[in-house]
């Protein structure tokens, strides 16, 4: 098992399950896109462009593919949404594993170090497991709903930072493609005049994975689809940390745009500074 015994032991068998499998499955499928980093080839092959600016890379495709047929294999009564192949299994399936082949496509085509699969279980509404594996650094961050989130085994388990003042605080985001639906460039020049620091790594997955571990105080984006989020967001919450939508609601899977932080206090100060569309429509929070 690449996940601990000693975590694994703590999970009944259903959640025992899906998560040695989560942890599994993404480091394989971690395995085979290294195999591949186009290291000093860039533009790499198979590389094509699904909407303006959005890429999609030969690979992208062969780790969605091995990691549904392991799943299949595993649970041959689930489902499975991946962002490249979209819903496969069984049509009636009570749990859905929502799936990102690679995140941070763009930073992986370029060779860049910040990218990552990310595997989540979803039982009804609710997201009961994931993993993401960084398979550059061989960080495996991994949680399962009520159990604790950990980094490789559960000697290193996760805790969010508790800073509470943007002024003290290391904030991260994205940008989104379609920069018309979901503009950022405001809500980055408003957010990074009051904190300490920011930050873009190019990874929604990796970037929550920072907030679990402390690494980042704090999160948001826009425009975001179920496979960037899924699994991370369940670790940050596993760790102790806060995510919602841009009012402070919990409809941020399928809403797009959410914030996470570390503490309440600073999720609220910056959904109070991010706005969903332009300068003048400002989220409100409860």
């Amino acid at each position: 098992m690449t996940t601990s015994s000693s975590v694994l032991s703590r999970l009944d068998p259903e959640p025992k399950a899906w998560m040695a499998t989560a942890v599994d499955v993404a480091r394989e499928s971690g395995k085979l896109v290294m195999s591949e980093l186009p290291l000093g080839r860039f533009p790499a092959e198979g590389v094509e462009e699904k909407s303006a600016g959005e890429l999609v890379s030969r690979m992208d495709r062969a780790s969605e593919a091995l990691i549904a047929r392991r799943l299949l294999e595993a649970f041959p009564d689930h489902a499975i949404l991946g962002e490249e192949g979209g819903h496969q299994g069984a049509p009636d399936a009570v749990c859905e594993w929502i799936v990102d082949p690679i995140d941070g496509t763009t930073n992986f085509i370029h060779g860049h170090p910040f990218f990552c699969v990310s595997i989540a279980l979803r039982r009804g509404s609710r997201i009961e497991a994931g993993a993401v594996y960084l398979p550059y650094l061989d960080e495996c961050y991994f949680a399962a709903r009520g159990h604790g989130a950990f980094l490789n085994s559960d000697a290193i388990r996760l805790s969010v930072s508790q800073t509470t003042e943007l002024g003290e605080a290391m904030v991260a985001t994205g940008f989104p493609y379609d920069h018309e639906a979901y503009p950022n460039h405001d809500n980055f020049v408003r957010v990074g005049r009051r904190a300490r620091a920011m930050r873009r790594c190019g990874s929604a997955a990796i970037d929550l994975c920072f907030v679990a571990a402390g690494r980042y105080d704090a999160y948001w984006e826009l425009g975001l689809k179920p496979w960037d989020l899924a699994a991370g967001a369940l670790i940050v919450e596993e760790a102790g940390g806060v995510v919602t939508d841009l009012d402070g609601g919990d409809d941020w899977l399928h809403g797009r745009n959410f914030v996470t932080a570390g503490t309440q206090d600073l999720a609220q100060r910056l959904r109070e500074l991010v706005h969903r569309s332009g300068a003048t429509h400002t989220a409100t929070s409860r």
